[in-house]
């Protein structure tokens, strides 16, 4: 049995080797075979679930290369001489304190590489900078010991110097270590000089498994190094049989795919790209990140307008009026709507991949890296395009909600009663806040009040039926209620939508305020009734005598002598608050006419609008959009509605005024007051009279 797996296992590598010469494609002695092929000469391959632990391994292979004692003398021989490991500031989060924790050492033996401050690469390292940092680690009698090198960038793809690095390392004898999505470029025909010079390095980690789809694949570390002992002694070799089954599922992927179908996975994935950065580049206002990485599998954007005397990173809007300050508000508002536009996108194109991130320098970003997604989500050149189109149909609202927002702070801030929130993580247009007379702006406790003004505020707004939208968020700060305005769709008159706001919370905390002082009226009122009623009792009890009171006696004595007496009751006035008698009800059949309710406090926010238009838009009077044939029309409009608006009172006036002279009165009056006066109510008021209270009551 063993004789024939042998000869089968002969003729597959014949039948291998005859294809190969067919296409041209040989296999060269010690090179790594797939797509790495004749680019990493002389390499070895560690294979690791972890993506880290490859790299944990080097340094480990570096320390037991530069320090000779080190498996003797261990610590002992890195106190007197502490090794160094230089660190990219736009390294992965966490990979330094890993290694530490992996090593044994303390993190001080971490070295943090700033990157440069030109716009274009400040996620590159510095080049300069590394070498005045290791002249000065040697000064201090310590040892660089390895320098870890992106090709691109877990952030936004940049790659980093690595021919004028790898020059640096071996000058001053450092193991130079590379890693980064880029380094699958290194499978296609072309690739970017910057990438190419990753194949010089010491050792690179890769990560085929999200380029494949596949997320059982395990990363590998390709590595050069000549004694087969120290990379015994650092784990990166293994004797054990089932450590070489690691690389059982990335041979297995190879072989199903191919060659071709490997590279044309990352070929994909690069045009992909390379079409979304063509199509983001004809976009107004959208700025690319990475413009120089023209092979690069990763697009970065971000929503920005152009401000003024900003800086070419963060830039908005020119708005009317600017101040400084305004300036910076502003780039904080276009973090916010980049947010925005980063979930809408994601909702609307899901097969894209995008992710929403935030840089330190260029603010909230949106990442396209279809090389770690498009396997898995199977991302085509149709959803790019579709893309760019929802990027365009929401830069209009973008644009308007960001001009707006200045223009709302500014009427906010002059309108008494209003209080302007700056929430730098709402993408509307802005967040106010009604203080109401009761409300303690030094206590952090529950508002019940303002809770039910902003409520009922919402409701209102709501039913106005604008394009804009309206919500009230979670506390922020020391703000309780607070009132978060959306985005808005089109030209908002931001003094109409202030006014609006402030006029109908002022209405609906008059209106509690009056349901409050009637509530406290009517209980007065009972109060006041049983105090009455006990009166009432004592004085009948006096004047019917103690007698007329005992069942059976009363009834005999009554019977013998009634008693003469009067109706008496209590009517309570809401209006006047008091109790009142009724005995004018029964003698004239007619209640006093007690004190009129007071007018539904109503604000004067109430905007005349032609047919059609929606609340908060602004006038087209004085438009220059307005056509020489409708501007005209569209002012008449204007002008009939505003008659319309104040016409049944002149109306009334003029009709007065043509009958009689506006002091003498008709005799119809006259006799209805003299006959009020009298008490005497007259025949065509006596249901009006007596309906009114009666609702009231």
């Amino acid at each position: 049995m063993g004789k024939n797996l042998k000869e089968a296992v002969k003729m597959l590598e014949d039948s291998q080797r005859r294809t190969e010469e067919e296409n041209g494609k040989k296999l060269i002695s010690g090179d790594i075979p797939g797509p790495l092929q004749g680019r990493y000469e002389n390499g070895c391959a560690y294979f690791h679930e972890e993506e880290r632990e490859g790299l944990a391994k080097i340094c480990r292979l570096a320390i037991h290369s530069r320090y000779e004692d080190f498996v003797v003398d261990g610590f002992n021989v890195l106190y007197n001489k502490k090794p160094v490991i230089y660190l990219s500031a736009a390294a992965r989060p966490g990979l330094g304190q890993y290694l530490c924790n992996q090593l044994g050492l303390p993190f001080p033996c971490l070295c943090r590489v700033p990157c440069n401050t030109v716009f274009g690469s400040q996620h590159q390292m510095d080049v300069a900078f590394l070498e005045k940092l290791i002249k000065d680690d040697i000064e201090r009698g310590r040892l660089p010991l390895l320098l870890v090198a992106n090709a691109g960038t877990a952030a936004v793809g940049h790659t980093d110097k690595i021919g004028r690095l790898k020059e640096l390392c071996e000058q001053y004898g450092i193991w130079l270590h590379v890693e980064g999505v880029n380094l699958a470029t290194l499978a296609l025909g072309y690739v970017s000089s910057s990438v190419l010079a990753a194949a010089k390095c010491d050792s690179m980690t890769m990560t085929p498994g999200p380029w494949l789809g596949l997320p059982a694949v395990p990363a590998v570390t390709l590595y050069k190094h000549d004694d087969p002992a120290l990379t015994l002694v650092a784990g990166l070799t293994s004797n054990k049989p089932t450590d070489k089954l690691r690389a059982l599922p990335l041979w297995l992927s190879l072989q199903y795919l191919g060659l071709d179908g490997f590279v044309e996975r990352i070929k994909h994935a690069c045009q992909l790209s390379q079409r979304l950065q063509e199509s983001l580049k004809k976009v107004n206002y959208i700025k690319i990140l990475v413009e120089d990485e023209l092979s690069s599998p990763v697009v970065v954007f971000r929503f920005f307008q152009e401000l003024p005397g900003s800086d070419p990173v963060f830039k908005a809007v020119p708005v009317p009026n600017m101040t400084p300050s305004g300036v910076g508000r502003e780039r904080h508002s276009c973090d916010a709507l980049n947010r925005w536009l980063g979930e809408q996108l994601k909702q609307l194109v899901p097969a894209s991949g995008l992710t929403v991130m935030d840089l330190e320098a260029e603010g909230t970003c949106l990442r396209f890296s279809p090389l770690m997604t498009a396997a898995v989500l199977g991302t085509r050149g149709e959803d790019v395009d579709q893309l760019v189109a929802c990027i365009e149909s929401k830069l209009p609202v973008l644009c308007c909600t960001l001009q707006l927002r200045e223009e709302f702070k500014q009427e906010v801030e002059a309108t008494a009663g209003l209080l302007y929130v700056d929430d730098p993580n709402w993408s509307g247009i802005g967040v106010v806040r009604y203080e109401h007379a009761n409300d303690d702006k030094s206590s952090l406790k529950s508002d019940p009040e303002g809770e039910n003004i902003h409520a009922g505020l919402l409701k209102k707004l709501n039913e106005l039926e604008s394009d804009l939208t309206f919500k009230i968020g979670p506390e922020y700060k020391s703000m309780k209620s607070c009132l978060y305005v959306g985005m808005a769709s089109d030209n908002v008159d931001a003094a109409e939508l202030v006014e609006t706001i402030a006029a109908t919370a002022r209405e609906i905390e008059e209106n509690s305020r009056l349901l409050e002082n009637m509530t406290e009226v009517v209980r007065k009122g009972i109060q006041e009734a049983q105090v009455e009623l006990q009166k009432a009792s004592e004085e009948r009890l006096l004047e019917e005598g103690v007698l007329r009171q005992i069942p059976v006696v009363g009834s005999v004595l009554n019977w013998f002598s009634p008693v003469q007496a009067l109706q008496k009751g209590r009517t309570f006035n809401l209006t006047a608050g008091s109790l009142e008698s009724t005995e004018p009800i029964y003698v004239y059949k007619a209640q006093g006419a007690g004190v009129t309710l007071p007018p539904t406090p109503s604000g004067s926010r109430t905007k005349q609008r032609l047919p059609g238009q929606k609340p908060f838009k602004r006038s087209l009077r004085g438009s220059d959009a307005l056509s020489e044939t409708s501007s005209v029309s569209h002012i008449e409009d204007l002008e009939k509605v505003e008659r319309l608006s104040s016409g049944p009172e002149q109306i009334t006036l003029e009709a007065s005024s043509t009958e009689g002279h506006p002091g003498a009165p008709s005799p119809q009056h006259t006799d209805q007051t003299e006959a009020f006066q009298k008490g005497v109510p007259h025949p065509e008021d006596d249901h009006s009279q007596v309906e009114g209270p009666e609702s009231l009551r």
